[in-house]
């Protein structure tokens, strides 16, 4: 459901009921409008930035939201080399089937497993968040309205109610730009939360910059590969269209 629609079923709530607090979760706040590096014709994803990111999903995100759709030889495309792929996977145990008595067992991830989810059903899910399910992070960036601007308004948008505002249950965080205000998730990222092999300094902005670019790739890997056909494309058309033109030029010169 988009914001628009859940905007709107708001205001109609709080029309018909008269309340402050639902006119006030109707006001979902625009995300700031930035600038991404993979956006426009010629954009291409920040390996560094891709990188540091999946840092941030993995000792902070992962321990919560799968991403189901993610295998440990994906992460080639973010520029980590075959050998680190390996290393990083068998630092993972996944289940496998059989053994010699048809049972299931664990062993070391390898670079075609996908990455392990934090919980093995929705029920586990739900019982160790107080009832919230946690979303796939694997076309999180693609499913959401705003797309990577709306990520990243959110990773950093927390703050203290407005003081009219009622939380719905106990336990929820105020932040203005989740639809309705209130979110279950509480604040995922805090200053120095990981340290970046490269130095870069942990703020929670880098952070949310960095892991909403990786999310974005994790979202259409593909990107840079249809980009670079589409321009491939162009310059072909444009060449045949010359070609064309001076041969009708050619044809037609002769005749007044």
């Amino acid at each position: 459901m988009s914001h628009g629609l859940v905007r709107v079923l708001l205001l109609a709530a709080a029309v018909l009921t008269g309340s402050a607090t639902a006119l006030l979760a109707a006001e979902v706040k625009e995300p700031p409008a930035r600038d991404w590096p993979h956006e426009g014709i010629f954009g291409r994803y920040d390996r560094a930035a891709l990188q540091r990111g999946f840092l941030v999903f993995k000792e902070v995100c992962a321990s919560c939201h799968s991403a189901r759709y993610l295998r440990f030889r994906d992460l080639e495309g973010i520029g980590l080399d075959a050998d680190t792929v390996k290393a990083l996977a068998a630092e993972y145990t996944v289940e496998d089937c059989c053994d010699e008595n048809g049972e299931p067992f664990e062993r070391p991830a390898k670079p075609f497993d996908r990455f392990p989810p934090p919980y093995p059903n929705e029920q586990a899910a739900r019982a160790a968040n107080g009832g919230a399910l946690p979303p796939d992070l694997s076309l999180i960036v693609k499913a959401r309205d705003g797309g990577e601007d709306y990520l990243h308004a959110l990773l950093t948008g927390y703050g203290d109610p407005p003081a009219e505002a009622e939380a719905p249950a106990e336990g929820m965080n105020w932040n203005p730009y989740f639809p309705g205000g209130w979110i279950a998730m509480p604040p995922p990222l805090m200053e120095d939360l990981v340290e970046y092999p490269d130095g870069t300094p942990a703020t929670v902005e880098q952070m949310a910059s960095d892991v909403t670019q990786f999310l974005a790739w994790l979202s259409d890997p593909t990107m840079e590969e249809r980009k670079r056909t589409g321009i491939k494309y162009m310059l072909f058309v444009l060449v045949l269209t010359g070609l064309f033109y001076a041969y009708k030029r050619k044809i037609w010169a002769k005749i007044h």
